[in-house]
């Protein structure tokens, strides 16, 4: 029997507080479900342990019986090995443990089937796993599903399809989300316990990068080139915006990293989407291409000019 270490899987010291663990549990927990992984198995075993880590370290009295075993199991190492004894650890044959305090048996019946999510240390050590006795209707466990879209898409608004379980779920995803944005589909979680009701279904949405524009909340910035003699003389820039270009008005003498903005040409507030936030325009200074001669010439003549009144 191979031993686990409960702290490592969750990558937590052994010393963490109740609530580090729980975090720790909750972070692996939404990156390795097999709803968000479907068909991976070796994603299913490492949710099997993590689920299993935190059913032993989320209990105090088995938390202390096992930090007293990896304690003696350390020792053991330390030592040399051999043939460690486990029998003074070992539960008596038969003795139940009551689980699942973090996936209900259904949960884990529509993951796994009939298979045991529990490793056979995690029984030696602490009983075969049983659930608990059901305490009448509960409802059903939410699922969190991250979800990554582009920024043309939140401007827009987008739809995403998932595989939950069995079941095949599409929905809109809202114009204006951002990072961190949560959309909740009420009734599509898991389903409800002894006849509850369903829990609900968030999708956490993540933005990804734009190779042209940064967003700040509702606003955008954007960085456009504009050659030296439309920065001196003045004139007009293309500025692109996410829903077409308009034209920038240069007045002269704009120096480099200049910013203008544009009021009204951001992101869609994700509560008013008729209502938009503003794009910020920074000015690149740039040659003008295909210099002539000539023109190399004329500003020559103009910095020596220059150059001139400032010695006077």
């Amino acid at each position: 029997m191979d031993f686990k270490d409960y702290y490592a899987i969750l990558g937590v010291p052994p010393d963490a507080d109740e609530q580090t663990i729980k975090k720790a549990y909750r972070k692996l927990a939404r990156q390795y479900h097999p709803d968000v992984n479907p068909g991976d198995k070796q994603v299913e075993e490492r949710f099997k342990e993590i689920n299993e880590a935190y059913e032993a370290l989320s209990d105090p009295e088995r938390r202390r019986k096992y930090d007293h075993l990896r304690e003696q199991y350390q020792h053991w190492q330390q030592r040399g090995g051999g043939e460690f004894d486990w029998s003074p650890w070992q539960t008596a044959p038969g003795q139940t443990v009551y689980t699942y305090t973090t996936v209900s048996p259904e949960d884990l019946e529509d993951l796994f089937g009939s298979e045991s999510p529990f490793s056979d240390f995690f029984g030696t050590i602490f009983g075969q796993p049983r659930a608990a006795p059901p305490r009448g209707p509960q409802r059903g466990r939410d699922i969190e599903l991250p979800v990554e879209i582009s920024l043309d898409e939140a401007f827009h608004g987008t739809t995403r399809s998932f595989q939950v379980g069995t079941r095949r779920i599409e929905t809109k995803i809202p114009i204006g989300a951002r990072t961190g944005t949560r959309v909740r589909l009420a009734g599509q979680g898991r389903p409800g316990i002894a006849g509850g009701p369903p829990g609900d279904l968030y999708l956490l949405i993540t933005v990804l990068p734009h190779p042209q524009f940064e967003r700040d909340g509702d606003d955008l910035t954007t960085t456009v080139p504009v050659d030296c003699f439309t920065a001196i003389a003045g004139g007009e820039a293309r500025v692109p915006t996410l829903d077409g270009s308009v034209l920038l008005k240069i007045p002269p003498r704009t120096q480099a990293d200049q910013v203008f903005r544009l009021r009204g040409k951001g992101m869609p507030r994700l509560e008013r989407p008729t209502e938009r936030g503003d794009l910020f325009v920074r000015v690149k200074l740039v040659l003008p291409e295909a210099l002539s001669d000539a023109e190399v010439e004329t500003v020559r003549s103009l910095a020596r000019e220059r150059s001139a009144r400032k010695k006077g």
